[in-house]
């Protein structure tokens, strides 16, 4: 059954994305639906091959509800993958390219991915684990490659089994069935996979859709990594609308006005971090030629950086305010040619597909204005996540008295939320949430730390900056800077710490337990050493 909203693309009440592929192949075949570094690729042209490859990772053995991991940066393999992956009814698990060590061998392992499809330039970081990892059986390298095994992990060339057999698959998936699996930051424990149904992924792409009505023809156009999960809804934002989506490989100062320019993407979807950088840069030629070209903006920025883009590059719509989490989303966002927001506000709750209240610690709802936590439920079937991927009793800790708890502290004022804080213990760094747990268990194993605590130092605007406070062993003569350099090579670049201190003893409680809120409070000391005022340079390939 379809509805019509305002930007008269059909909806339907369920969806799967095979389904919502379906549609365009049937409405539009020919028409551009993906375009990377300027080579396009229509509806009918991605589904000719995800069922290619669809057809050989079945002669491979998948099936049915297993999982197949990918370690790809943006290309059209990583959708071909996706969609191949899930005709078989088995399910996606993008993995983060940054990923090395306890990082990566912990995702491979916990998600039981028998099969990995992986760009060349990381076969490097699954050797190290490789030793590790029971369950992997083979790798599909995306280039050419001087090994033929991992540890006893045969690699085959990706271009092998690309396929030739373009025979239909039947659509078997329901809406409830799970499309992909996201990997969310840790808190008291190792990261989770988030369970992401075809139906919570299209659902977001329609609220992206709402938020934005696209125009009949209009480019969409993304730099994040489709492992990222505003990546994938914006890709299926565009699958919905049937319209093309230009993807980036990555983020580039330098290039992002001549992607802007060659793509013609007018609806742009970009993180945080990304959109001051932007806006601050000198002018080009090529940013000149795109004054007036975008016409929407999704992303979080302050009001100051917001006007830049609006008075500079003629941005008509900005969607700056927004609330959701991998768990679920979005539980409010702002909707163009709607009334401004209040500002501070997270924007309008959505109040057709979420119930959303702040409760105290007692799980108490409190009045409008007061601060407790963020909670919310569904009010649709299949519009946030089905669980953290084996771990039930996990999902139940957050699931009391009928209400995901969201860990993080905020208020109501009407159909409005705030933020207030974050409850849990995770940080936010370079765009990317990050385990706290993860990164003291890498930390740990230098052997010249006897303890060692992760904690943010806010920069004041939208992300945190990660310090370190250790004790080191008794003998040891390591400095800041020794440590600091040791990180490159074991943990993700956005998890390289930024402040680091050496301390004698780190503040307990009578039981024993570290007391974070202390060393927060606290923040930069005279004792705290500055990555920023060193030598040491943090890039994001340090293959």
């Amino acid at each position: 059954m379809h509805t019509v909203v305002a930007d008269s693309t059909p909806q339907v009440r369920t969806d799967t994305v095979l389904h919502a592929l379906a549609r365009a192949l049937d409405r539009a075949p020919d028409t551009p639906f993906l375009s990377f570094e300027s080579i396009q690729y229509s509806f009918r042209e991605v589904d000719e091959l995800s069922t290619r490859f669809a057809h050989s990772l079945a002669e491979l053995g998948v099936d049915r509800g297993q999982t197949v991991a990918t370690l790809l940066d943006n290309s059209i393999d990583q959708i071909v993958s996706w969609f191949a992956i899930n005709k078989l009814g088995a399910i996606w698990v993008p993995l983060n390219t940054a990923y090395r060590g306890d990082f990566l061998e912990h995702q491979l392992n916990d998600s039981n991915s028998t099969i990995l499809v992986c760009d060349n330039q990381y076969l490097p970081n699954v050797a190290r684990v490789a030793g590790n990892l029971p369950h992997l059986q083979r790798i599909l390298c995306r280039g050419e490659y001087s090994d033929s095994s991992v540890g006893d992990v045969p690699i085959d060339l990706l271009d092998r089994y690309r396929g030739t057999d373009t025979s239909p698959i039947p659509i078997t998936a329901a809406p409830g069935d799970l499309s992909l699996l996201i990997y969310t930051s840790g808190t008291t424990g190792p990261s989770k996979g988030c369970m992401v149904s075809h139906n919570y992924i299209c659902h977001q792409g329609q609220q992206t859709n709402r938020s934005v009505p696209p125009l009949p023809g209009e480019v969409m156009y993304t730099c994040l990594p489709l492992f990222h999960i505003s990546a994938v809804d914006t890709l299926v934002s565009a699958l919905l609308a049937q319209t093309c989506i230009a993807i980036a490989k990555k983020f580039s100062l330098s290039g992002f006005w001549s992607e802007i320019s060659q793509s013609g993407a007018a609806n742009v979807r970009l993180l945080s971090s990304i959109l001051p950088l932007v806006a601050q840069a000198a002018d080009t030629p090529e940013m000149q030629r795109c004054v007036g070209q975008i016409r929407a903006v999704t992303g979080y920025a302050t009001p100051e950086v917001v006007q830049v883009w609006k008075k500079r590059f003629g941005v008509q719509i900005f969607i700056a305010q927004s609330y959701g989490q991998s768990e679920g989303a979005r539980l409010s966002t702002t909707y163009a040619g709607t009334q401004e927001p209040p500002p501070g506000s997270c924007g309008q709750i959505d109040t057709d597909a979420f119930d959303v209240v702040i409760l105290d610690e007692d799980d108490n709802i409190v009045s409008d204005g007061e601060i407790g936590e963020i909670a919310y439920r569904p009010r649709k079937p299949h519009v946030m996540f089905e669980g953290y991927w084996r771990r039930p009793e996990e999902t139940l800790k957050l699931w009391r008295n009928l209400w995901m708890h969201s860990g993080d502290f905020g208020k109501k004022e009407g159909d409005f939320l705030y933020f207030v804080d974050r409850k849990k213990d995770y940080l936010r760094s370079r765009g990317e949430n990050i385990s706290s747990f993860e990164i003291e268990r890498s930390f740990m194993k230098h052997p010249e730390i006897s303890e060692v605590v992760v904690h943010a130092i806010s920069d004041g605007i939208s992300e945190d900056c990660l310090k370190v406070t250790a004790v080191l062993e008794s003998n040891s003569a390591m400095t800041e800077r020794d440590l600091c350099l040791w990180s490159l090579n074991e943990v993700p670049y956005f998890a390289v710490p930024r402040f680091i201190e050496f301390r004698n003893t780190l503040p307990k409680t009578p039981t024993g337990k570290i007391t974070k809120n202390t060393l927060r409070q606290e923040g930069l000391t005279p004792a705290t050493w500055d990555r920023e005022t060193s030598d040491v340079i943090v890039r994001r390939s340090r293959n």
